[in-house]
């Protein structure tokens, strides 16, 4: 079966709740009004019972017939019967009174031929046992004929209601529910070519505001994400042309004409360093590929801190020798995580600190243990960054500016973002932060995995 629109269900739902409220209504009314007439029935039948408990006072009474017969005719839909002690019937008022009567005290109703009473029981003398049994009967047929038209009424309200609350309740939905067809229509044009597609929020209601928010902020996501895509596709292409161009160009040219061994040996050796970067951005692509998808996953051993870090230090000292750096390092902490993954991450940092800090500077990496858990820093002397520069430091293949890179294929523009992804795998954060001539690269960690 075809499943109902939006709006059906919610004109449905319109028209049941409406139905179920009117017909909850109608029935209290009806209730209320049935025990309206039964307590009108019961105040008229006590006041007759105490005009005619006066007339029959004197039962062997020549006047009581007559009082009887003046009190009676009082009220035409009114009518009685006079039984003994012993259940004999003394008196009918009127001939077409039923047989059976019910025979318990009080207010009852009674039908008979089509004729409603209402059936009231009492006593002719009160407190005597042998007393004489007076039973009145009201004629309420016409009481009962009102209730029958009023629960008439109500039934077709209910139906009337409903249809009509049903047809609103559809033209509502439908207006309503307007946005969401503009959504529809600007999500049916989403493409990779139209990506800056927004819905006006200002004119959305609060309840589909926030909704029309989300979705242009997916939108936006999706575009920015789809900008990335096309601009990493264009730097990986611009980064592997490079050295294709090179092992294209070296070949052809080693193989224009014979040359000795040692010629062949010395250019398979420069085509080697070329494929060997070219191996290793492969294999950091799909590094960062795997962190895209979740599928790092740090081992949990206990760490010393300061002892990763100085062996990490002693490991970069001939170079920061050779550059006239100084290599400092600071405070001690305990965590748990994968050894190699933060060994890589810091020694990316480290390779960039001392590839950017001029002669006679300084490197220093600082460890603060702190109560929620651990802050390593790796601080640079030197040129800083711009600040309008500093979010992009950890996207792919970027260099901040000509100034802070070497112009060879060395350096990708990958190392930031590895370090990243090992940080986010453990679940911390990196940031960088350049000022007064310095420009430290700060991570938050957990104490485990």
């Amino acid at each position: 079966m075809r499943r109902l629109s939006l709006s059906s269900r919610l004109a449905l739902l319109f028209a049941a709740c409406t139905a179920v409220v009117s017909l909850f209504a109608g029935v209290l009314f009806s209730r209320a009004s049935e025990a309206h007439f039964v307590e009108l029935d019961q105040q008229l039948l006590d006041g007759k019972l105490i005009g005619l408990r006066r007339a029959l006072h004197d039962i062997q009474s020549s006047e009581s017939e007559i009082k009887l017969a003046d009190e009676l005719s009082r009220q035409a839909d009114l009518s009685l019967r006079i039984t003994g002690s012993d259940g004999q019937r003394w008196y009918d008022s009127s001939a077409r009174l039923p047989d059976k009567l019910p025979q318990r005290p009080g207010l009852s109703t009674l039908n008979n031929n089509g004729i409603d009473y209402r059936v009231l029981n009492a006593p002719l003398f009160v407190g005597k046992p042998d007393s004489p049994q007076l039973t009145l009967l009201l004629d309420i047929t016409h009481h009962q004929h009102f209730l029958q038209r009023m629960q008439h009424l109500i039934w077709l309200t209910v139906g009337l209601s409903a249809l009509a609350t049903a047809l609103l309740g559809a033209w509502a939905a439908r207006s309503g529910l307007r946005p969401l067809r503009r959504m529809s229509t600007v999500a049916s044009g989403v493409s990779a070519q139209s990506l800056n597609a927004r819905l006006p929020e200002e004119n959305m209601p609060p309840e589909l505001a926030e909704l029309a928010h989300s979705f242009n902020a997916m939108l936006g996501r999706l575009d920015s994400s789809f900008q990335r895509l096309s601009a990493f596709s264009a730097d990986i292409a611009h980064e592997l042309r490079t050295p294709l161009s090179n092992l294209l160009t070296h070949t052809q040219v080693t193989l224009t004409r014979p040359r000795p061994i040692e010629d062949y040996r010395e250019a398979l050796h420069s085509n080697l360093e070329e494929l060997q970067w070219m191996a290793q951005l492969v294999n950091d692509m799909l590094y960062l590929a795997k962190a895209d998808h979740g599928l790092l996953m740090p081992k949990r051993e206990p760490l010393e801190l300061a002892e990763e870090v100085d062996v990490l230090l002693e490991f970069f000292a001939p170079l920061a020798e050779d550059a006239r750096v100084t290599l400092n390092r600071e405070g001690h902490a305990r965590m748990e995580g994968d050894r190699s993954m933060l060994r890589r991450a810091l020694s990316n940092l480290l390779d960039n600190a001392l590839r950017f800090t001029p002669p006679d500077g300084e490197v220093r990496m600082r460890i603060v243990d702190q109560a929620k858990g651990l802050s390593l820093t790796v601080e640079n002397s030197g040129a800083g960054i711009d600040g309008a520069l500093l979010p992009r430091l950890f996207d792919r293949f970027y260099r901040a500016d000509p100034a802070r890179q070497e112009g060879s294929s060395e350096h990708a523009g990958l190392g930031l973002a590895i370090t990243q992804s090992i940080v986010r795998a453990h679940g911390g954060q990196i940031h960088c932060e350049s000022e007064n001539g310095w420009t430290r690269f700060v991570i938050e960690l957990p104490r485990g995995v």
